[in-house]
């Protein structure tokens, strides 16, 4: 087991990324808190979804910026290379075929920093997730 010596949580894994401290009360506070570097990527991704889904309410669930709607809808975060969108694997499966420039795992898309984003994408899987309730 690693300790954390910051925050003095206990992983699995050696120096395993974790956010240390207290949770962050608003998508807008989650921004700022990342990586200048990230920050943009993030900032395009919450415009398409608060666009994609303006009747879901915005809230921090499990320490990631969240549309929330009757149950959580999507989720994105900040990653060292990457920022992660997190539509459930239903929404992966359905999408496969437009994702397969991306690396993807059950229920989770990574969207390279170094790349455009597929905002329009995005929005789709955004508003399937919503439709899904």
């Amino acid at each position: 087991m690693w300790k954390c010596p910051k925050c003095g949580r206990t992983f699995k894994n050696e120096n395993q990324e974790h956010f240390c401290g207290e949770a962050p009360k608003t998508i807008e506070e989650y921004i700022c808190r990342q990586p200048e570097e990230a920050q943009p990527a993030l900032r395009e991704i919450y415009a398409a979804l608060q666009t994609a889904l303006p009747d879901a309410q915005e809230k921090i669930s499990w320490s990631m910026p969240t549309f929330w709607k009757k149950r959580n809808l999507i989720h994105f975060a900040a990653a060292r290379k990457h920022v992660g969108l997190y539509p459930g694997p239903d929404a992966v499966a359905v999408f496969a075929d437009r994702l397969q420039e991306y690396k993807t795992s059950k229920g989770a898309i990574q969207f390279p920093y170094s790349r455009p984003l597929p905002i329009a994408l995005i929005a789709e899987i955004a508003q399937w997730c919503r439709n899904q309730i």
